[in-house]
């Protein structure tokens, strides 16, 4: 991987080219970096988590790391508009077809959906996902603050904090899900649902795509907790293949 190392191991900088190496199976983390805000508590989060981080939005660290992190802060026309410049949205397209996880972050969420309405205003997302990004219909909003989540039976990213609160800050959410898409030998999609003046999706699991609502980041010894089951996911299993002798070795006395 490439890019400026930093005190906290995080890469930045496409001029540098070195990174130490990591402990052995220690999974590869890249950020994407595509000018989201603040993304340090994200890639120290990560590394407590066990992985090897990397921000960056170089096509090689994006679509070769183990897991891509995508984070997202601000308007969904802009979010977009950042990741296509980047071209980030067809790297991402192509992890998920090739079956390689990639974990998305509030408005990191949101552009997997197909639109999102701000302001009187409709934008087309990645749609990933079937659904539309609407205001919250709540007295206050934004919604900000700790709050409890619904969490489907089988759910491997909640693993352990079912019954936490997690931290979420964001006025628009989607509030309906509606995916009939049944794919071979794959299991149906994961939805974790949360409240504020209507149910809004909290998380969605779907095979390698997995997106967060809530900033996992900020959510305490929950949220590590769940970036560590994230994290875990990403361990390639040992090897266990036996090797045939060598041709030379065959039939010696």
């Amino acid at each position: 991987m490439s890019g400026q190392i930093l005190k906290d191991g995080a890469v930045t900088d496409a001029s540098a080219t070195v990174k130490p190496e990591s402990p052995e199976g220690k999974p590869t983390v890249t950020v994407l970096d595509y000018g989201s805000g603040n993304v340090r508590s994200a890639v120290r989060a990560l590394e407590r988590a066990g992985a090897e981080v990397v921000l960056s939005s170089k096509p090689e660290d994006v679509l070769n790391a183990d897991g891509l992190l995508v984070p997202g802060v601000g308007a969904f026309e802009t979010v977009m508009g950042e990741l296509k410049a980047v071209d980030a949205i067809r790297m991402i397209g192509r992890r998920v077809a090739g079956g390689r996880p990639v974990l998305a972050i509030c408005v990191g969420l949101q552009v997997l959906f197909e639109a999102g309405v701000e302001h009187g205003t409709e934008s087309e997302g990645m749609a990933e996902w079937p659904g539309k990004v609407e205001l919250l219909p709540a007295p206050v909003v934004p919604h900000m603050g700790w709050n409890t989540v619904d969490v489907p039976e089988g759910s491997k990213l909640f693993a352990g904090v079912e019954q936490e609160r997690f931290y979420f800050v964001h006025s628009y959410g989607v509030q309906e899900w509606n995916f009939d898409v049944v794919q071979p030998r794959m299991a149906p999609p994961l939805v974790t649902w949360s409240e504020h003046g209507a149910r809004f999706i909290a998380a969605v699991e779907n095979g390698p795509l997995c997106a967060t609502q809530f900033h996992p980041e900020k959510s305490g010894d929950a949220g590590a907790r769940l970036l560590r089951n994230w994290v875990d996911g990403l361990r390639k299993p040992a090897s266990k293949v036996a090797q045939a002798p060598a041709a030379d070795d065959r039939g010696a006395a």
